[in-house]
């Protein structure tokens, strides 16, 4: 009985160390079959695009608030019309400034005759003076009488000039061309010039304004591949923008403006684009996003999954020897997020692993697959 214990306890200890070598046979098998996916490294031709969300904004957006006070009396567009510069927008009460008008056109006149009132008594007494029937202190009291007068008449005439400004403020005109915006007022309302709501917003939309906001890093690398700023944004290609429905705005726009500070608390750089609007499809107002386009020929082209990040470094595995080797690599700043423009760091006819670079340690034996290692 106690021999069969023993017995059965060595055949148990046999079974669980077969286990284990089969265990880890396979492993090793394993192992020795497990291949990566690699790449020769070559040069190609790409069109890399890069999305910014922007604001649409008209050329010129008005505005329009009343440079007098009183209620309106008419209202002489509609709502979303297309009006001219110049155009009449609003007439505003009308009465009480040609009143003013005419009580400053009266005075206008008393002053003119007040003026030659002194005018004459001024000569009269020249004449008296020089025959030493007056003093010299009446000849001085007659001719200032005189300049104060004058001073009354350029008096009533600049109120003159206020008056009939006034008058030709109560006809509301448009100051450019444009569509109108909803009316808030309507006939009967009181404003003035402090009113918070404009009377309409008129908005220039033959041109139209994208704005959008770039990395400092993105604006100095398109400075520095072309020397300075102005040469950049000549040599910039045309840009497109995607409307808010997703669809493409059917007219390519063309970036003309960068601005010249960076925003301390975002580090970002205002950008302009500006597109033709013929049609009248876009709004001030709107969104959208400009996509723009960088033409890179000739240049080395990997794919992200061929890379991974350290400190803020990108590095590939060069395979060198049939083992993996970790290279740092330089990458141009704009991608399209599925491959890297290589810079430096790798020359054409390297071999990379092509995949799963953040899963290789270094000095890993490299394997192709069996379907490449065919090939």
């Amino acid at each position: 009985m106690k021999r069969k214990f023993v017995l059965t306890t060595i055949g148990f200890a046999c079974l669980l160390t077969g286990m284990t070598l089969v265990s880890c046979g396979k492993e090793s098998g394993s192992a020795a079959t497990t291949g990566y996916k690699t790449m020769t490294v070559s040069r190609a031709n790409r069109t890399l695009s890069r999305n910014f969300t922007a604001v649409v904004n008209g050329r010129q957006s008005v505005e329009i608030r009343p440079q007098v006070s009183g209620t309106i009396t008419k209202v002489c567009i509609a709502e979303g019309a297309h009006v001219k510069k110049g155009q009449a927008l609003f007439i505003i009460d009308q009465v009480p400034y040609q009143a003013a008008l005419q009580t400053a056109e009266a005075s206008v006149k008393s002053a003119e005759a007040a003026v030659a009132t002194a005018k004459l008594t001024a000569e009269s007494k020249e004449q008296l003076y020089k025959e030493n029937v007056v003093s010299a202190f009446d000849l001085q009291t007659a001719q200032n009488s005189l300049m104060e007068a004058e001073a009354a008449l350029a008096l009533a005439e600049s109120q003159r000039v206020n008056a009939a400004n006034d008058l030709s403020y109560t006809v509301v005109k448009s100051p450019v061309d444009g569509v109108a915006s909803m009316i808030p007022y309507r006939v009967g309302a009181l404003v003035s010039s402090s009113i918070s709501t404009p009377l309409v917003t008129v908005s220039d939309g033959s041109e139209m304004y994208a704005y959008f906001s770039m990395s400092e890093n993105q604006v100095l690398a398109m400075s520095m591949k072309d020397g300075n700023m102005v040469s950049a944004i000549e040599n910039m290609p045309a840009v497109e923008l995607r409307l808010s429905n997703g669809s493409m705005y059917n007219h390519k726009g063309k970036v003309d403006a960068v601005s010249g500070t960076i925003d301390r608390g975002t580090g970002a750089v205002s950008v302009r684009a500006t597109f033709p609007n013929p049609d009248g499809v876009l709004l001030d107002g709107g969104s959208g996003t400009v996509v723009m386009p960088y033409d890179m020929e000739n240049v080395v082209v990997i794919p992200q999954e061929a890379t991974y990040e350290l400190q803020d470094k990108v590095f590939v595995y060069k395979v060198v020897d049939g083992k993996a080797s970790s290279t740092e690599v330089q990458v141009f700043p704009i991608n399209d997020g599925h491959e890297y423009i290589v810079e430096s760091g790798l020359d054409v006819g390297d071999v990379i692993i092509a995949e799963g670079a953040g899963l290789v340690r270094e000095g890993a034996v490299v394997t192709p697959p069996a379907a490449e290692a065919a090939e």
